[in-house]
């Protein structure tokens, strides 16, 4: 791996701020971002990289790249969750093994958003499409995990319960609004986009270093309970992702030379869900212990891809 690459983006202000928020739990301050701010900086996130990954979109031609990434993106969704559970369960309950297999098959919306300003940062141009690729794997990981557990559970009432749940992937917020700004980018046309590009463009790494100071705050109480719990959960939330974004960082390149947009997948590959997903398991696995794979996402996962993951998997990209 790139070594100045990965001292460059650990030196990135916006990650700097993640430390921070590290930092700050490490020294037990009541450093802390109301409740009410966080989310809306996370919807503002949402938003704002919807709508610009519409207006490039809109300016690009449907093509067999674009339908491939979508396919691409909707495989990993469905088979991480599947190959992860069968392991899981060799150790972990069915309940256990089902939610954290959804939370590694689904993405992480922060970690695509961090991805954008790191390529960015590099120079490196990315498809407006790659926004819809993220939206279409968010869903799908979770009706998988949802299924694996219905089928080897042996309890009849949760595999009655799957409706709800799975309405709920579905029309989760965050999966709403990504899509919907999508659509509104893709169907505004340039001078319309002109009007809000200050709050959609010049206001983002601001919002974005101030999120990420929060993540820090909530990943290092995450981790300081999780690290209670021993080394073999650890070792997943380290190696899976690894090998996850390795894979589809050399694959990408069977349907793309775009460095940007195989970056993208292999971080959406290598990533885990930590608010879709455990919004769907207290009402699918109630049972699942979310003190187990909320800190796996969160407090191991989400740092790892965002200090080395991306620079490791862009020095794959570009070494392949």
């Amino acid at each position: 791996m790139d070594t100045s690459l990965l001292l460059e983006n650990i030196s990135n202000p916006a990650l700097l701020f993640f430390f921070l928020g590290l930092i700050a739990v490490r020294l037990k301050s009541d450093l802390e971002i109301p409740g009410t701010s966080s989310k809306f900086i996370s919807l503002y996130l949402l938003l704002a990289i919807g709508f610009k990954g519409g207006q490039e979109l809109s300016h690009a031609d449907i093509n067999a790249e674009i339908i491939w990434s979508l396919l691409f993106g909707l495989f990993a969704a469905i088979i991480v969750p599947f190959y992860t559970f069968f392991l899981l369960k060799r150790k972990y309950s069915i309940q256990n093994a089902g939610a954290i297999a959804a939370t590694y098959g689904s993405v992480s919306a922060v970690t695509f958003v961090t991805t954008v300003s790191f390529l960015e940062l590099q120079g490196l141009e990315y498809g407006g499409h790659m926004v819809a690729v993220m939206a279409i794997m968010e869903a799908p990981a979770i009706i998988v995990g949802v299924l694996l557990m219905t089928i080897y559970n042996s309890e009849p009432k949760n595999k009655e319960a799957m409706k709800q749940p799975l309405k709920h992937a579905i029309t989760n917020g965050s999966v709403i609004l990504i899509m919907g700004s999508l659509v509104i980018g893709y169907l505004a046309n340039d001078s319309q986009a002109e009007g809000i590009r200050p709050f959609t463009t010049d206001l983002f790494k601001g919002f974005l270093a101030v999120f990420l100071l929060d993540m820090g705050i909530s990943s290092g109480r995450k981790l300081q309970d999780f690290l209670k719990k021993g080394w073999s959960s650890l070792l997943f939330a380290i190696i899976i992702p690894i090998v996850n974004g390795t894979i589809m960082a050399i694959a990408s390149g069977l349907i793309t030379d775009v460095e940007g947009n195989r970056l993208l997948l292999a971080i959406l590959a290598a990533s885990a869900s930590y608010i879709a997903v455990p919004a769907a398991m207290k009402i699918a696995a109630p049972e699942a212990n979310s003190s187990l794979y909320l800190p796996m996402a969160l407090g191991i996962t989400f740092p790892l891809n965002i200090t080395i993951g991306m620079p490791l998997y862009l020095t794959i990209i570009q070494s392949v």
